[in-house]
């Protein structure tokens, strides 16, 4: 039943944990929120520049990761797929809220992050009415 779980879950909670430590410690919102920013190391590039990854970076990065492997679980058309397809959609639900009510959760990172998580929903709902459709159709024949 672990399939049925979101994984862009996961990404939720890695942010939150950076977010709620930052603020739990003494540097409050701002001090999380510079985390998300600040690099956490540096690749050079061949122009002579150094390319900064932050920990936001990396977040989003493992987000779009994930997008890819729920958008390839929301072709599948198990009864699974429809207990996933709710929890989505309970996940967008709660980090929407998250985003519009709760400090530190209102960043640049977080909304990318609740708009992969609306694409999944928005994928796998319209993946699940075609396939049914192509069964309605197939079976009608």
């Amino acid at each position: 039943m672990l399939i049925a779980l979101p994984l862009l879950i996961i990404p939720v909670v890695i942010y939150a944990i950076v977010i709620l430590t930052g603020v739990v410690g003494t540097g409050g919102v701002a001090a999380a929120e510079q985390a998300l920013r600040d690099p956490i190391f540096t690749v050079p590039m061949v122009s002579g520049s150094g390319w900064n990854i932050g920990s936001g970076d990396l977040i989003l990065f493992l987000a779009l990761l994930l997008l890819f492997f729920e958008l390839l679980k929301s072709t599948s058309s198990q009864k699974v797929a429809i207990v996933n397809h709710a929890l989505s959609m309970i996940l967008f639900v709660a980090c929407l809220v998250a985003f519009l009510l709760i400090k530190g959760f209102a960043t640049s990172t977080f909304f990318l992050i609740l708009t992969m998580i609306m694409l999944d929903v928005l994928a796998g709902f319209i993946v699940t009415i075609i396939s049914a459709r192509k069964d309605l159709e197939f079976g009608a024949g």
